[in-house]
């Protein structure tokens, strides 16, 4: 049976938003696998046969990196999930999808033959002379950004729009230092939200200039909390870095039914509450903040504020 994550909605609540946040991860959890590989899969399809310029970039220096990242990948969900996997030499066989995989692909740059195994993104990053830099991706399900605007950047340029990470910043910094000491040995974990109207997986356009992310139609009960389960793990051979985002979607309202729903709830407007004007914005909520902390508060089962 597929194994199903403890708690993703949305998360403990201890990792704040616009911080590094990264914490240390057992290499046996690097990758989830839960009862919606198969839509995922089938998306990552649909995207690469009808938009593949979008969702899929590939210097041809990093080839040899993507190889690891494609083979470690697939020894990784053959020997932890043998319920979902099955290989026969070069073929993997994802089970519940009715897919196979054959691993030695051509018609895509490796990075996405090993995307084709699992729910997650995969980016790869390389150090170069401006830094560390992405080298080769496969992001089907971007959280308004798109590969063209961060391809073959260094890490201060892909963090420009984001508050307290751009060039120069102590954060800036911090990354880049994690990212050269970063053992092989021990990969790390961080979490990112987000909220948004619809539940669509593909959600590369930026909400710059938009009055409402969610819209007058849209009620609050009825907003999607989107959350980013983030993970970084250095390759023992090429000393590349593969990034991995999964993405969960579910209606807050299911903050009810979570055994620690209204504890969540209660973190999550916090933050909200806690975050800068700036951050408000880079996150589109500067029209949407006072209803939807009345919200959380609700679910919260806190009074409301007055």
């Amino acid at each position: 049976m597929m194994s199903e994550p403890k708690i993703h909605t949305p998360y403990d609540g201890s990792s704040k938003p616009f911080t590094i946040g990264l914490k240390p991860l057992n290499v046996s959890q690097w990758i989830e696998v839960d009862r919606h590989l198969p839509g995922y899969l089938d998306e990552k399809a649909h995207l690469a046969a009808t938009i593949p310029e979008k969702v899929i970039v590939s210097q041809d220096s990093s080839l040899a990196a993507q190889i690891e990242i494609r083979d470690l990948l697939a020894d990784h969900v053959v020997s932890n999930f043998a319920d979902v996997y099955s290989r026969s030499g070069d073929v993997i066989t994802v089970k519940p999808a009715g897919r196979t995989v054959d691993l030695n692909a051509t018609d895509f740059p490796p990075i996405h033959v090993a995307a084709r195994l699992v729910q997650e993104d995969l980016v790869l990053m390389t150090k170069g002379a401006e830094g560390w830099q992405m080298a080769a991706a496969s992001v089907c399900f971007p959280s308004a950004w798109t590969l063209q605007e961060k391809f073959g950047r260094p890490m201060h340029v892909i963090h420009r729009p984001v508050p307290g990470f751009s060039e120069g910043t102590r954060n800036a910094g911090l990354i880049e230092r994690m990212f050269d000491n970063l053992s092989p040995a021990q990969p790390v974990i961080r979490w990112n939200w987000s909220l948004y109207g619809d539940d669509r997986l593909y959600h590369p356009v930026s909400d710059k200039g938009m009055k409402r992310r969610f819209g007058d139609e849209i009620e609050p009960q009825n907003i999607k909390l989107r959350l980013e389960r983030q993970t970084l793990r250095k390759l023992p051979i090429s000393g590349g870095m593969v990034f991995t985002i999964r993405i969960h979607v579910d209606p807050l309202e299911a903050l009810e039914n979570h055994p620690e729903g209204p504890a969540l709830a209660a973190s999550i407007a916090e933050q909200v509450e806690a975050l800068s004007p700036e951050e408000i914005a880079y996150k589109g909520l500067a029209d949407e903040r006072e209803r939807l902390t009345k919200r959380l508060i609700s679910i919260a089962g806190l009074p409301p504020k007055v």
